[in-house]
């Protein structure tokens, strides 16, 4: 059965848009909220959110929603997703909350969930809170004297900020490193900067002075080169851009040449097998990691186990089949021992203390294979998907064809965005720029038709 509300991370769209308006999500929090009332004692949820404007709107609107069924709701304000995931946990909340867009730009917003545990929720509780939504919700109402309260929290940044910091290596001191760290104009723009001085780095933060418009424009993990430039200008030692809600990370080393998430991914579990603290012999990531890192891992022994595309499917596999370390090419770093999400600057973390292990330089410890040709175009489509079109599945079983024997291709469609997503990768780096071009010109055809 398809989902009305939910995608591959919570809720998302564009903000004072259907789905997401104040009325919308006064409802998902009524729903969400009556889901996780179990048992007599005083229920509670936690709520984070992103620098968007519309976080002013939709934060109160979750509030009454949760309010209305009896939920007290505590107001985290501007944190990471990661750090919501905790705080749900460490605050013995019911559910927890992150109002966010992630990478998208300030237009969108959405509704992260967290169950009581820490952990995003499964398809199965999200299509009962969506059978909720549509059925009428005047039956889990609370009586007047029950209903809930809201109230602030004081020093969630410094909760966080300890937690986050005991997550790096004992004994270890960032002095002597000059770091760039790009938050995006988002959720870390305190937390990040404060968290890499306090461990002893000299620190050029930048992407730090939200306004309600500017996150991810012009900066953080999907627009690099304010970054990389940065970083060059500087002299600094390493470069780390997280995304809007910092739940992802990308590197640059000292020549400000990126570093993706494939690459950290096979630097932290190379490091974790050392150190015998990586568990399950391997790493799980998503069908977009590289073959290079697949090649990579199995030289040191080690399996790649792929899912589909997002991080709470990462997180699932992790969990049923017993590992500690995934993560997506886009910069998504799970460390299990410590998280239940992806967390970018934890993740950082975990490369700078390599860094300061083996005294090795950013370029010399973070490039540890060379990835395979690969090419990833997104193309915008209005209506209806044109994966069902005739002509656009005859062009991707060519396209399967011509790269049967060398190398493999990918297409999906974006969970939070109506975009299709074109993957190739193979040997030949000519052919897969031609199959990747050949898909992508008849799927704009389609769309435009």
């Amino acid at each position: 059965m398809g989902r009305k509300y939910f995608g591959t991370d919570g809720v998302r769209g564009r903000a004072n848009v259907y789905p997401m308006t104040p009325e919308v999500a006064m409802k998902i929090g009524m729903a969400a909220g009556s889901e996780f009332r179990r048992g007599d004692h005083r229920h509670r949820v936690v709520i984070g959110k992103d620098t968007r404007l519309s976080g002013y709107m939709l934060e109160p609107a979750l509030t009454a929603g949760f309010i209305s069924v009896g939920m007290d709701v505590i107001l985290a304000g501007p944190l990471p997703t990661p750090a919501i995931s905790m705080l749900t946990r460490s605050l013995r909340c019911d559910i927890g909350v992150m109002l966010t867009a992630s990478h998208n730009p300030f237009q969108d917003n959405g509704i992260k969930l967290f169950g009581p545990d820490g952990y995003k929720l499964s398809d199965e509780i999200e299509a009962r809170i969506e059978e909720r939504l549509d059925n009428g919700l005047n039956d889990y109402l609370a009586e007047s004297e029950k209903l809930g309260r809201a109230m602030r929290l004081d020093d969630v940044e410094g909760r966080y900020t300890e937690f986050v910091k005991a997550t790096f290596p004992k004994g270890f001191t960032l002095e002597g490193l000059k770091i760039v760290v790009d938050c995006a104009n988002g959720a870390a723009y305190k937390v990040a900067p404060t968290v890499l001085w306090e461990l002893g780095a000299e620190v050029v933060a930048i992407g730090n002075k939200p306004n309600g418009l500017n996150i991810n424009q012009g900066c953080g993990s999907t627009d690099t080169a304010l970054m990389r430039q940065t970083v060059i200008e500087e002299k600094a030692d390493l470069g780390i851009a997280l995304d809007g809600d910092a739940d992802r990370v990308i590197i640059a080393d000292e020549r400000g040449v990126e570093v993706d998430g494939d690459q950290l991914m096979g630097l932290i579990a190379s490091s974790w097998q050392d150190t015998k603290c990586l568990r399950g012999e391997g790493v799980v990531a998503t069908v977009m990691s590289n073959l290079g890192l697949e090649r990579y891992l199995a030289g040191r022994g080690l399996k790649l186990h792929r899912t589909q595309v997002g991080d709470r499917y990462v997180v699932e596999y992790m969990r049923l089949h017993g590992f500690n370390l995934g993560g997506e090419q886009s910069g998504h770093m799970v460390l299990g021992d410590y998280a239940q999400t992806g967390d970018g600057l934890m993740a950082a973390l975990q490369i700078l203390g390599e860094l300061v292990r083996t005294g090795k330089t950013a370029s010399e410890a973070c490039n540890i294979f060379t990835p395979l040709p690969q090419i990833l175009r997104n193309v915008v489509f209005n209506g209806t998907s044109p994966l069902d079109n005739k002509a656009v599945k005859d062009a991707i079983a060519d396209g399967e064809s011509r790269l049967a024997q060398c190398g493999r291709l990918l297409i999906r469609k974006s969970g939070t965005e109506p975009k299709i997503r074109v993957m190739a990768e193979g040997e030949d780096k000519a052919l897969v720029g031609t199959v990747v071009n050949d898909i992508c010109t008849v799927i704009e055809q389609v769309s435009a038709s």
